[in-house]
């Protein structure tokens, strides 16, 4: 290929689009070529004959326009400058042939299986046991479909999800680690932004457009990836209201295709469909949706039904049963879903419906120190490039997930306590350079001690003592 096409980004990877209507190639069909190497469909060209045809204008006298690009002060704009205009980022690749598609589509074999997919996400989240059977199954399975495609008269439907958790309780972290472990493009998106077609806001196609930005404009990849829409709780039914719910009920509808599998007309590069950007089809019948939401008051609608079921008679259970019980939420159904405000017909094209676990106390300090990227492993790692030890006593760890649980943020809380009290720590410490270790206590979390600062001196002192003690070991055995 010539170096001239390739700086101009015309390489046969990127497909042609209509100078007009902004349509690929793909869908469109052959393009017509007119001077300034600009390209229109034959759709667009017809229109525009058809215009012409019926019109009033005197075409004669706009002939002999063409003069004025010899006067002074004047100059033409040059229409294939604006054909160039649309960064390669935002142009459609190419769809591959379909000797192609053989080599590069999704292998049964190459699928981890759910114990394999499940023991990978042991390694980032804490607990949620349950959770992660239920994901690694349903992901399995939906991978399992795309790869076979058709099974004789045997269609699979897909495993869309639904959770329901507290806040801060690993339900985005659960699906960011899932599609980073499956190496597929991931779109996490808002519900709360979604609104009906025509109102402010962000359509429901556009959650479709941040997925093919994550694959790269890549269309056959975007339609294997994941989508996750969090706070899916915030779109239920408005109730007690005579306005219209442009943000509530009507996306739930507007959705439902796309959950189910239909082909969309999306933007490349964009959100609003206004823009001077090539529209590319994107068919959701392969795209995994999973939905998550905390489900406020959730709990209180599953304790209504369960008192009504048991507070007949003598033995009857007392009213405060379910106050204090802390996975009440596994015990809901889609009766009680549907009570809180989403509707059936939405609800019915989520068919795994799984709750999470409330965060405990030991699952808090297990939070801190067990993960991969743990966040005392992270503060160890800072104070490791200034060569000093920091270490954590069992009981300042305890101390820190009680005051977290006070909270009732979830998890996002340990963070922010525990930036409140290393902040002093971060900041004096660069100041000595003869501190060689830092142990954190109860006292110091608690504000009524301070953190143990030990020197380099006593650390050399500490390390040769060992290093004695283990000579007389060895020499007396």
């Amino acid at each position: 290929m010539d170096k001239k096409e390739d700086k101009t980004g015309d390489t046969d990877e990127y497909e042609e689009f209509c100078y007009i209507c902004r349509r690929p190639e793909s869908k469109v069909g052959k393009l017509i070529k007119i001077p300034n190497n600009i390209k229109i469909c034959a759709e667009c060209m017809q229109k525009t004959f058809d215009t012409m045809n019926h019109t009033d204008i005197n075409f004669d006298d706009m002939v002999n326009l063409s003069n004025l690009s010899n006067m002074p002060n004047i100059s033409m704009i040059n229409l294939s400058d604006l054909q160039n205009m649309i960064p390669r980022n935002k142009k459609i690749k190419k769809k591959k042939s379909k000797e192609e598609k053989k080599v590069t589509a999704f292998d049964i074999k190459s699928i981890p299986a759910p114990h394999k997919i499940k023991a990978q996400l042991d390694e980032y989240v804490v607990g949620q046991d349950y959770a992660k059977r239920v994901m690694s199954v349903a992901v399995y399975n939906h991978y399992k479909r795309v790869a076979v495609e058709t099974m004789d008269d045997i269609e699979i439907e897909k495993s869309n999800m639904l959770m329901i958790g507290p806040t801060g309780c690993g339900k985005t972290y659960l699906v960011k680690t899932l599609a980073k472990l499956l190496d597929v493009p991931l779109a996490i998106t808002d519900a709360t932004s979604l609104t009906e077609a025509g109102y402010i806001g962000d359509d429901i196609e556009s959650v479709v457009s941040k997925l093919l930005a994550a694959a790269d404009n890549d269309v056959e990849k975007a339609e294997h990836g994941i989508i996750f829409i969090d706070e899916i709780d915030k779109i239920a039914k408005k109730k007690n209201t005579n306005q219209r719910d442009v943000s509530g009920e009507s996306v739930q509808q507007g959705m439902l295709k796309l959950l189910e599998g239909s082909e969309i007309e999306v933007p490349v590069g964009a959100n609003s469909k206004n823009a001077m950007v090539p529209l590319t089809t994107v068919n959701t019948k392969n795209i995994l949706f999973i939905c998550g939401g905390a489900f406020p008051d959730l709990d209180e609608i599953i304790k209504e039904r369960l008192n009504k079921q048991s507070s007949m008679g003598f033995k009857a259970d007392l009213k405060d049963k379910y106050d204090n019980d802390r996975n009440l939420l596994h015990k809901v159904t889609v009766e009680d879903i549907k009570n809180f405000g989403m509707i059936p017909e939405f609800l019915g094209r989520l068919p795994i419906v799984f709750s999470l676990d409330g965060l405990t106390e030991e699952m808090y300090v297990k939070i801190l120190k067990e993960p991969k990227n743990a966040i005392l492993k992270q503060y160890r790692k800072l104070l490791e490039l200034d060569e000093v030890q920091l270490i954590f006593e069992d009981e300042a760890l305890h101390a820190i997930a009680r005051k977290a649980m006070e909270k009732k943020t979830g998890a996002r809380a340990l963070r922010a306590i525990i930036e409140d009290f290393m902040l002093d720590i971060m900041y004096e410490i660069p100041k000595d350079d003869n501190i060689g270790r830092v142990t954190i206590t109860k006292d110091y979390i608690e504000k009524t001690g301070g953190p143990m600062i030990t020197m380099r001196g006593c650390l050399e002192l500490e390390e040769n003592n060992s290093n004695i003690i283990q000579q007389q070991g060895l020499a007396i055995q």
